[in-house]
């Protein structure tokens, strides 16, 4: 989210740099903000850093080829982008890096639950026992939800109505899709027997 109160005085258009120059910067710019954001830059916010009128995709797409080779790369999440580490290095970074609860260390079971809420949202729990064919402990929805992966979802306006589960935009984050189109194909995925 970008900074409440005033803008800050800056020179956007940076007329005194001879083209190339001017949009090396803005491509570090946006860079930057990129890599000082906690959650995913909108195209909005990430375009008052750059001159009227300079198209933030054109500059988008020159960063990532920029970024060739790095360790890690600018991801398109939900609501923008985001830079993020290149999944190649996850081992050495689990072995080195302090990144808290950044790591979701899922078991099958969670990933499988996770995918079917993906798939039939809403999705209350008697729908995932019926899905799996056994009851999906509170605990293992508490975790998923804790982590936030997923919310409740709409519930019917009967009283005692289950409540239902959706995935949030955390979840498409950390699983690298851009919207729940981005979801494997269910068929493919009973083809391959998963």
């Amino acid at each position: 989210m970008p900074r409440d109160g005033p803008d800050i005085a800056f020179d956007r258009e940076l007329e005194g740099l001879p083209s190339e120059l001017r949009w090396r910067e803005w491509m570090r710019r946006i860079e930057a903000v990129l890599f000082a954001s906690a959650s995913p830059v909108p195209r909005g916010d990430l375009a008052r850093v750059v001159g009227q009128g300079v198209s933030v995709d054109l500059l988008i797409e020159d960063l990532i080829v920029d970024l060739e080779g790095r360790s890690f790369e600018v991801a398109k999440a939900p609501g923008g982008w985001m830079l993020r580490t290149r999944v190649t290095y996850a081992p050495v970074i689990r072995v080195a890096a302090d990144v808290g609860g950044q790591v979701l260390d899922l078991k099958e079971f969670d990933v499988a639950v996770l995918a079917a809420i993906a798939y039939h949202q809403p999705v209350a729990r008697d729908g995932l026992r019926d899905i799996f064919g056994k009851e999906i402990n509170r605990d293992l929805i508490g975790r998923l939800h804790a982590r936030g992966l997923i919310a409740t979802g709409p519930r019917s306006p009967r009283r005692g109505a289950p409540y239902t589960f959706v995935t949030t935009e955390q979840f498409l984050v950390a699983f690298n899709l851009e919207s729940l189109r981005d979801l494997p194909d269910r068929e493919q995925l009973e083809d391959a027997g998963l």
